[in-house]
């Protein structure tokens, strides 16, 4: 391997880990904050992405407004699960939390089958196929700087939000003792929907630049995503915001070399093995803490 395709391969994984750390940011907050985990969220992406597909396909509307239309859309989507599906399990056994997240997944992609049929479709690139050179033979696509600006100005932008704002510190107290927050005055259930409108609207974003990237749109496509940023988060230390970027990251170059060095077909594989070695060595993740309950 050159040192040329060295750096083409992990400018791709770069770009590749992004998507799965703005997705996994979605995953880190809900769980950080609710203490449960939204396997919807993957299908949320989906429906992101046809959203947006739909804007520019048969509107004819710019690349912006349809991000910004799925963005909205996704926003009421996460609402009404948590809404609907979440909230009336708030004091349920996790195992009751989890299948119902199974069964909204199921619910989406059922949904979007019937509304969108199974036939692939092809996404349109959202900044177009130009791309700039940076050296002999070593060219980045508009679409790879695009998601990696960003992935730094979303993780940017939740970090000063939860440090700096009153909501941002009413999901922090929340996800330190929710009783507490409650007596201190702080409204547990808007602070988790909102929780879930930001995972939700950041799954649109997550959605327009996957399939940019890898312009194949189906019921099924926010699926394996879903599941590689739930590895990320859980990779970095799931709750941990800078632990989902770093994770999502470190999975995207883990995955584009493999496929690249090893085989394309144990990819994922690769990926897993990798999360399964990390957990046994450091079971709360990269940036995790481990939380000691009393008993």
């Amino acid at each position: 391997m050159t040192f040329i395709s060295f750096l083409s391969y992990l400018i791709n994984g770069i770009s590749l880990g992004s998507i799965y750390a703005i997705i996994a940011l979605g995953y880190t907050m809900v769980y950080g904050i609710a203490k449960m985990l939204n396997f919807a969220h993957g299908d949320v992406i989906m429906v992101g992405a046809y959203i947006c597909f739909f804007a520019m396909q048969n509107f004819g509307l710019p690349p912006v407004i349809g991000v910004l239309l799925a963005i909205c859309v996704c926003t009421v989507l996460g609402v009404a699960i948590e809404t609907f599906a979440y909230r009336p399990l708030r004091q349920a056994s996790s195992l009751a939390v989890l299948i119902t997240a199974i069964g909204v997944s199921y619910l989406l992609q059922n949904a979007a089958l019937l509304l969108w049929k199974s036939n692939p479709r092809v996404f349109p690139s959202i900044v177009g196929t130009g791309a700039v050179r940076l050296y002999e033979g070593l060219s980045v696509t508009y679409g790879t700087i695009l998601t990696i600006f960003a992935c730094l100005a979303i993780m940017a932008g939740l970090t000063l939000f939860t440090g700096r704002t009153k909501m941002g510190k009413a999901m922090r107290a929340c996800a330190e003792d929710k009783n507490a927050a409650s007596l201190m005055g702080i409204n547990v259930n808007a602070t988790i929907s909102l929780t879930f409108a930001i995972g939700s609207a950041l799954a649109a974003v997550a959605g327009a630049l996957l399939c940019s990237a890898y312009p194949t749109l189906s019921p099924t496509t926010g699926s394996m995503p879903g599941i590689k940023a739930f590895t990320a988060a859980v990779f970095g230390g799931i709750g941990s915001i800078p632990g989902a970027m770093l994770g999502g990251v470190l999975l995207g170059v883990i995955e584009i070399f493999a496929k690249a060095c090893i085989s394309t077909q144990l990819s994922d594989a690769i990926v897993f093995a990798v999360l399964i070695i990390v957990l046994l060595v450091k079971p709360a993740g990269l940036l995790g803490r481990r939380v000691h309950e009393k008993v």
